[in-house]
């Protein structure tokens, strides 16, 4: 489960931004999962859950935002939604899909309770 690794890797720079912020805990980690990055949503918040035991982000909570599939067309010009790759273009049926968006896996906000300095 790969899910895993990345809560870890997600805990870890959490908690060294905390410490930098000189805050002693961690109350919400906010993710942006995009739909094409292909990471369990579920899976990845039962396993942030595991990570954050005994650091700083025990007992946090974990926010996760989809980010859905986005592609341009490179032979219609369009942009188009996408929800698989490699991906087929719903207006011009062609396979020239460059995806913009949905590969995404990124913390977007860290959220520390800096009253316990």
């Amino acid at each position: 489960m790969h899910e895993m690794s990345l809560a870890i890797r997600i805990v870890e720079v959490a908690v060294l931004e905390a410490e930098k912020a000189g805050a002693r805990t961690i109350d919400e980690i906010e993710v942006e999962v995009g739909q094409l990055a292909g990471v369990m949503p579920e899976a990845l918040t039962f396993c942030l859950d595991a990570a954050a035991r005994g650091t700083r982000a025990e007992g946090a909570s974990f926010a996760l935002a989809q980010v859905p599939g986005q592609g341009h067309c490179l032979n219609c010009q369009k942009e188009v939604a996408v929800s698989e790759f490699p991906a087929q273009c719903p207006e011009c049926n062609g396979f020239g899909v460059q995806i913009t968006a949905g590969t995404e896996l990124r913390i977007r906000a860290i959220e520390v309770d800096n009253a316990n300095k």
